[in-house]
């Protein structure tokens, strides 16, 4: 008797969540908090040009000094982690959140904005090395993958909900939405406080004269270990195309006439349709090689966003963009953050995060600012294309690293469900069998020079 779709998709869900750690799954539940209340970083353009009357060129201001704070942070919290904790800088960066989130709703003036919204993008930026380093630290070599992918459904399972929501908010007012934004994070700060113990790892290198502590990895070694920083640079130039999706995508939308509420349900869309895909998919990817991948995904994130150039005024075709694109995300999350925590040694893990968080900083900094410039003196059809440029470009170089000898990009276990031990050099059994990373990287603990 053939089984079901319900029954397939429940066995599926069953199988993804299974044999994960507790402490992994408060980590998940206060994400999940978090991202339900996450309304500001989605409608801060679409406040600051159609609220407050600012220009796109203001607003892409804006979204850029968000983002130069969430890269000062992500250096600043991936050596916090390192040194004082994974937890302690989780809800220190949760609780200043929440605080210059609500502080932002009842600011007033150009330049206070400007400043306000730094303070927000540095603390709220400053959440991702840590909640990294902890899934890394928890959680086995064989699953991390799949841990992963679940984080960033719940992220999407919070956003999709949150962005729908927000649109229909903020027509009685944008100041709820700062509030409410607020609100969720502290409490998702209380349920780190309570759930989740440090889980910094104390790892002694053994010598001829016993176990002795490592000798500290910098920040100057993990930006000379030339294989991850190839992998940061390609992913710069993806999160470059990414950050249009809430800033210039919004911009663009409102000038094609489109409401806030119909933008809440397009950009929602990206949102719910990882919640629907992301497990069928993870599960998909399964013994695929990875440097296809990440090529498939390149193309699909920059040449999404390249076909809103001829959506004109409609709000459906703006929708298939999104899905586009969102496919491409879909691919590419899981598999890109399974590869940085193979690159990551577990001393060095909250430094190795917060230099890969330090692109998607990076991008939120220069995305917008060029972005809006791009869309307002050269046209949308030039701003889309760009995208469809540097998403071919990142395509490519996926391909060259992944023909490198030894490169980074070797395949590897892009799920996580087998039933292979971490540093084995396999991953599961029988014809899925696929093959992991060198042994001198596939298990993160390299040598202190971080090459």
């Amino acid at each position: 008797m053939p089984v079901s779709v319900p029954a397939r998709v429940a066995g599926a869900l069953t199988e993804a969540m299974s044999g994960l750690p507790r402490q992994f799954w408060w980590l998940w539940t206060s994400t999940l908090i978090n991202k339900l209340g996450a309304f500001v970083v989605t409608f801060l353009a679409l406040y600051l040009t159609t609220e407050r009357g600012y220009s796109a060129s203001y607003a892409g201001l804006v979204a850029s000094l968000f983002g130069l704070g969430s890269a000062v942070a992500s250096l600043v919290a991936g050596v916090l982690s390192d040194r004082i904790g994974r937890r302690p800088t989780l809800v220190a960066a949760q609780l200043g959140t929440a605080l210059f989130t609500a502080v932002l709703g009842f600011t007033d003036g150009q330049v206070a904005i400007a400043v306000v919204a730094f303070l927000v993008g540095f603390c709220n930026n400053a959440t991702r090395p840590a909640t990294s380093a902890i899934i890394a630290d928890i959680v086995p070599a064989e699953d991390r993958v799949r841990a992963f992918a679940l984080n960033y459904w719940a992220i999407n399972i919070g956003f999709g909900l949150s962005a729908a929501a927000a649109g229909l908010i903020a027509t009685h007012g944008y100041l709820t939405l700062f509030l409410l934004d607020a609100l969720s994070t502290v409490v998702c700060a209380v349920v780190i406080f309570v759930r989740i113990p440090e889980t910094r790892p104390d790892t002694p290198a053994v010598t001829a004269d016993g176990p002795k502590a490592r000798p500290a990895i910098g920040l100057v070694a993990v930006f000379r270990d030339a294989r991850f920083m190839a992998v940061v640079v390609l992913n710069l130039l993806l999160a470059l195309v990414a950050q249009q999706g809430s800033t210039t995508l919004a911009v663009d939308m409102g000038r094609a006439g489109i409401t806030a509420t119909q933008y809440g349900l397009v950009i929602g869309l990206n949102g719910l349709l990882i919640v629907v895909l992301q497990i069928p998919v993870t599960r998909w990817m399964e013994g695929r090689d990875r440097t296809a991948l990440l090529v498939a995904s390149a193309l699909l994130i920059g040449w999404g966003f390249g076909l809103t150039a001829l959506a004109g005024s409609s709000a459906w075709f703006y929708a298939f963009t999104v899905a586009v694109w969102t496919l491409g995300e879909i691919l590419n999350a899981p598999t890109m953050m399974g590869l940085v925590a193979e690159l990551s040694p577990a001393e060095a893990r909250g430094r190795y995060q917060g230099v890969y968080s330090l692109s998607w900083s990076l991008a939120s900094f220069l995305g917008p600012a060029a972005g809006g410039v791009l869309l307002e003196r050269a046209g949308s059809g030039v701003m889309w294309g760009a995208c469809a440029v540097l998403g071919t470009v990142a395509a490519g170089g996926y391909v060259l690293l992944g023909r490198r000898p030894g490169a980074a990009l070797a395949k590897s276990d892009v799920v996580g469900t087998g039933t292979g031990t971490a540093g084995t050099g396999t991953v599961g059994t029988g014809p899925g069998t696929v093959r992991v990373l060198p042994a001198e990287t596939a298990e993160p603990e390299r040598a202190a020079t971080g090459g």
